[in-house]
């Protein structure tokens, strides 16, 4: 079994930790931190795959998107395989209108056989809507810019430009 920790990206804490089946799909996984956090799952939701300091990877998500019918999806990755060490990690993010978005961690692994999730801890209660996300871009215009105005700073005729650079 796995004690898998669940915490929502908000400023007050938002925390539930549940035991589940080590050979889940994340599919199940899914459903039971919807359930855990008040949520029917019906709406559409992803893992995704992310190293020590939580940068978004892979994406899995929860129908196979792809046209061939070969991708991967909750379905189909399993918790033993996708998260095989404790302190494996995934962003779980759920309701795309609404971008409810979690920090899924194993914090502990046993033998112990378990066939149904249980809820051990709660912390917290889930506000009322979504946190807001912040999406940062860096402003890159500048720089290219810059690099536009060396280039051609100079350039009077076709005759000035060297083409076999390019």
């Amino acid at each position: 079994m796995y004690k898998v920790r669940v915490i929502l990206d908000t400023k007050e804490d938002v925390i539930r930790t549940l035991i589940v089946n080590e050979k889940a799909s994340l599919e199940n996984l899914h459903f039971d931190i919807a359930k855990a956090f008040g949520f029917n799952g019906q709406e559409m939701a992803s893992f995704y795959r992310t190293d020590e300091e939580w940068n978004q990877g892979e994406e899995i998500p929860l129908f196979n998107m792809s046209e061939a019918g070969e991708g991967i999806s909750m379905a189909t990755c399993f918790l033993n395989e996708t998260l095989p060490s404790q302190h494996d990690k995934l962003i779980y993010v759920y309701d795309f209108l609404q971008m409810w978005t979690f920090y899924v961690e194993v914090i502990e692994q046993s033998n112990e056989i378990l066939t149904e999730t249980k809820m051990i801890l709660s912390v917290g209660e889930l506000p009322e809507e979504a946190p807001e996300k912040e999406f940062k871009v860096e402003d890159f215009s500048k720089d290219i810019d810059d690099e536009i105005d060396d280039e051609f700073n100079n350039f009077e005729s076709l005759d000035d430009f060297d083409f076999g650079n390019y």
